[in-house]
């Protein structure tokens, strides 16, 4: 058994990292005893790196393809080491690989409201929801900032740091104040592209680079989404002489639309056009023509009831109406 461990400390010959697992950004080859036969070869895949320790110093960095491994293609171990030409022993070191690839579809959010001043409505608070993806970039600044002697890192392990990153960095950017939200809500593409400047630098601190940036979702506290909701509603109508007009083709509509037919449809008309005289001392001087004289309007809505054009509950309803607003 003792003769089996020292063979297979002495005899590790092939290092290469083949089940690399989805999420793992950095994996220390085992090795017991942490030692490598000279000449053994080191197989790096695509979208992975290797870099050799020792005594946890950052020495020899390989990129994809197949190395034998001799005092010629490890000069920083060789020289940390003080090997001499002629060494052929088995040497000793931490061996670590990391994943290259892209990291896609991870999710950044605010947990809690951005506050910022907003040159329309003041002061406001902000939630925002989106994408992004990293690669490892710079694997010595990642190793000294986030592996250290951890044996295997995943990108769960480190999405709590890069999370806290983005959003001091969206903090700092949307806290400026500097574009409307409405503007903000109306251009997310240009506002990702403004957003991912901010979060770049703030990932390259981690030896990280930032591959894409995505703002999905953009909301506000529901009092201040309520308010918006009118403004809005208040620049589609226009004015109230043209929301006026549009309230009685409404009320033609549906009154055509009543069992009553062409009887109803009359009535419909006759009380639309009424009601719309009616609403004209509201509408304000220079925005409408002259308003007619209540009891003139009452006598010819009388006259619509003579002649059956409106039931005498309509009519009743109406004069209650106008003798209302002469009081």
């Amino acid at each position: 058994m003792a003769l089996m461990s020292f063979i297979t400390k002495q005899f590790v010959d092939v290092i290469q990292w083949m089940e690399e697992g989805a999420g793992v950004l950095a994996f220390r080859y085992p090795m017991e005893g942490r030692e490598i036969q000279n000449g053994a070869t080191l197989v790096v895949r695509e979208a992975q790196a290797a870099v050799f320790f020792d005594e946890g110093r950052f020495a020899d960095r390989f990129q994809p393809g197949t190395y034998t491994l001799t005092t010629n293609t490890l000069p920083v171990l060789t020289y940390l080491e003080n090997w001499d030409k002629g060494f052929e022993s088995p040497f000793k070191s931490d061996v670590y690989f990391f994943s290259t690839r892209e990291q896609i579809d991870r999710k950044w959010g605010t947990p809690q409201p951005i506050t910022l001043r907003d040159p329309e409505f003041g002061p406001i608070r902000l939630r925002a929801f989106g994408s992004y993806s990293f690669v490892v970039e710079d694997v010595e600044i990642f190793w000294r900032k986030l592996v250290g002697t951890a044996e295997r890192l995943t990108v769960a392990d480190v999405e709590g740091q890069l999370k806290a990153a983005i959003l001091t960095a969206l903090a700092s950017r949307l806290g400026k104040g500097e574009v409307a939200f409405l503007d903000l809500a109306a251009s997310q593409q240009d506002l990702s592209a403004t957003l991912a400047e901010a979060v770049r630098p703030a990932l390259a601190d981690h030896g990280l680079a930032l591959r894409s940036f995505y703002v999905q979702s953009l909301s506000l506290p529901e009092a201040l989404q309520a308010r918006l909701d009118k403004v809005a509603a208040m620049r589609m109508v226009g004015d109230l002489d043209r929301y006026a007009k549009f309230q009685a083709a409404d009320a033609i509509e549906a009154a055509a639309a009543n069992p009553g037919g062409v009887a109803g449809a009359g009535a419909g008309m006759a009380a639309g056009l009424a009601i719309g005289q009616a609403m004209m001392p509201g509408l304000g001087a220079g925005t409408a023509p002259p308003v007619e004289d209540p009891i003139a309007l009452l006598e010819r809505l009388a006259g619509l009831r003579d002649k059956g054009i409106l039931s005498p509950q309509e009519f009743d309803a109406k004069k209650a109406e106008l003798l209302a607003r002469i009081k």
